[in-house]
């Protein structure tokens, strides 16, 4: 059985990191213009911290012998970010694969530790992960995106994840894309605190529209970017497309992402309380797969998750 196989029929949720960029901006102090801490690839500090960052999670799955979804340091990696980040197409493509490479040293070194790891190539949007800055066609944002999905491919991922897109449209394209590189997919939604993605569209709308276009080609859905209080009240009962909801990497902060960008300090919620809404989570989410973190969590966020999820699989 393959690594996704595995992911798909493990009775216990696969683990990932928590808020990776808002770690390595605000807590390690590393800079990098427009978010983008792909740019931090070619500083030895930054990889140091980086693999301290990845090891507190992967010793949390080792422990709890569970799988691990590893994510490549690659989310600012579409080649339209190329000038916001005063560089070229070639080597923002050049560091999604010292990225990759970088990861599966790291998945190589727990390899022997982790029941199992999944190579996860990171997608983010051409734009902002927060609003929608224009309005991108299907096939544009596929013609966007195909660049740096090949990459990731050829460099070894066994999956690609798009994370904080805010538009149905965007997600078809990346979807495309990765289905023509024949590797799974994986679309994460970004959500406000009223539970519908940016556009206005709502969550079920996003993923039948998303299915629909695509014949359901994602293995599964993902939420980020937003407090499980945002989001809890759109799990009703009688709503099929919940099936398709697979991971959820929730915010820390209940802040809505204006009062996040304006914010010159991190709002790291409360670790505990985290863990406990994530037990609810997973009571309303029947194919749950995946749990970790987005902005302002870390490896306590994630460790309390664990510990609700476990106690409620365990009662």
């Amino acid at each position: 059985m393959d690594n996704i196989q595995k992911l798909m029929t493990a009775e216990t949720p696969y683990l990932t990191d928590g808020g990776f960029e808002t770690w390595m901006f605000f807590v390690e102090g590393f800079e990098a213009p427009e978010f983008a801490a792909l740019m931090l690839m070619d500083d030895p500090a930054a990889q140091q911290a980086m693999r301290r960052y990845f090891d507190r999670f992967l010793a949390m799955a080792s422990a709890n012998q569970v799988g691990f979804v590893l994510d490549t340091n690659t989310w600012r990696g579409c080649t339209k970010w190329a000038s916001k980040l005063d560089t070229t197409p070639d080597n923002l493509l050049r560091l999604s694969r010292d990225a990759t490479s970088f990861a599966k040293a790291i998945k190589d070194g727990w390899g022997s530790k982790v029941p199992s790891i999944i190579l996860n190539g990171v997608i983010g949007p051409s734009g902002d992960g927060y609003i929608v800055e224009e309005s991108l066609d299907v096939e544009t944002a596929e013609i966007l995106h195909r660049p740096q999905v090949e990459v990731l491919v050829e460099a070894g991922v066994e999956m690609i994840s798009a994370l904080t897109i805010t538009n149905t449209a965007e997600a078809i394209g990346i979807t495309r894309a990765a289905t023509k590189a024949k590797v799974p997919v994986v679309i994460s939604y970004t959500l406000e605190t009223n539970g519908k993605l940016p556009t206005g569209e709502t969550l079920g709308d996003a993923i039948m529209k998303t299915d629909i276009a695509t014949d359901s080609a994602p293995l599964y859905y993902m939420i980020n970017c937003a407090h499980p209080e945002h989001f809890l009240d759109v799990f009703g009962p009688g709503n099929d497309w919940l099936s398709r909801i697979g991971g959820v990497r929730a915010n820390a902060s209940r802040m809505s992402h204006a009062e996040l960008d304006g914010s010159e300090t991190l709002d790291e919620g409360n670790p505990a309380e985290f863990g406990s809404l994530h037990a609810e989570i997973h009571r309303l989410l029947p194919n749950l797969r995946v749990v970790g973190g987005c902005c302002g969590t870390d490896h306590r966020h994630v460790s309390c998750v664990t510990d609700h999820i476990h106690r409620k699989l365990a009662a």
